[in-house]
């Protein structure tokens, strides 16, 4: 057993209710996060499935989503441009990982010039100049 109880990660692509952002329970604020939507257009939906198409059915899943969901912990993300990420990764799968792979083909490109800077002739004539500077 150790000292310190577990620390579950976080689970970036689970669906929480939004009570910060919610107006009864936070249901329709947690599904817009979670799908990438307005939650305002979820509540609209939600206000007219209820009396135009399945009142109780829109009701009972309403309040077992309530009932069953985890409210979102306050501690989720460490910023809101990470928030921004998450978001991008469960409603656009694809894009993530193009963005991430052009942000490492960027960070590849960069290293081999300063690779290319640091190995060259040149700059060791540079070098040899400002340790003669020096002395």
């Amino acid at each position: 057993m150790s000292p310190h109880p577990e620390q579950h990660a976080p689970k970036y692509n689970k669906l929480y209710l939004d009570k910060k952002n919610g107006k009864i329970s936070g249901v329709c604020a947690g599904l817009g996060d979670y799908f990438g939507i307005d939650p305002t257009v979820i509540r609209i939906i939600s206000v007219i499935a209820f009396f135009f198409f399945a009142g109780p059915l829109v009701l009972i899943a309403y309040v077992l989503l309530a009932w069953m969901l985890d409210p979102k912990p306050s501690d989720l993300y460490h910023d809101e441009k990470e928030g921004e990420f998450w978001k991008n990764v469960r409603v656009k799968p694809r894009n993530t990982i193009r963005d991430v792979r052009y942000k490492f083909r960027d960070i590849e490109r960069r290293l081999r010039a300063a690779e290319a800077h640091v190995t060259s002739s040149e700059y060791k004539l540079h070098k040899e100049f400002r340790d003669l500077e020096n002395n």
